[in-house]
């Protein structure tokens, strides 16, 4: 089995997927009348499951709309004790040290992971347990908001893939760990 742990995301030029309020609304400030998915469907596909942070989940939970996910879904939280009953047949809650829940999920047969929330993909990098970044830049900067990068250990190499331009103004970029 293939074990990656992934990354799809989008920031603000200055770094944050997220603003102050914690709110998304900036990540439709580029016209898409087509709604063109900038890629989500190709990624989606490669991946057997979403490892999503709870901050991410609760925002999830919070949209207006269908359950947007047709793979397994596993919430890591410390604080979070049990998934609100309306979600319990969508997402499965994890606690424990990240090798721990990985290894949990690799027996199930989960090992093309994507990994989802500022907080847990920053854990994920303090360990060095990202594999590939896909970092979409949308032109705003928020001046503030929820950080893609925190402090790191030490510094983690990756290599260029390769750089798209999507709709004429937003950025995205592939990288893989150098190891």
């Amino acid at each position: 089995m293939e074990k990656r742990n992934m990354v799809f995301i989008g920031t603000s030029l200055d770094g944050y997927i997220a603003d102050k309020d914690g709110g998304l609304d900036w990540l439709q400030a580029v016209p898409n009348p087509d709604q063109l998915d900038l890629g989500y469907n190709s990624f989606i596909a490669q991946v057997d499951a979403l490892v999503m942070g709870r901050t991410t989940f609760e925002t999830v939970c919070g949209f207006d709309m269908e359950w947007p996910y047709k793979i397994p879904v596993f919430v890591m939280s410390r604080t979070l004790q049990t998934v609100p009953e309306k979600y319990r047949d969508k997402a499965t809650l994890l606690h424990g040290p990240l090798q721990q829940v990985l290894g949990q999920l690799h027996k199930k047969g989960y090992g093309k992971l994507y990994i989802d929330g500022g907080s847990l993909v920053q854990s994920f990098l303090r360990e060095d347990l990202v594999d590939e970044l896909i970092i979409t830049r949308l032109p705003i900067v928020l001046g503030g908001g929820t950080p893609l990068f925190s402090t790191l250990p030490e510094a983690l190499q990756f290599e260029h893939v390769k750089t798209e331009v999507l709709l004429d103004e937003i950025v995205q970029s592939r990288y893989k760990r150098k190891r």
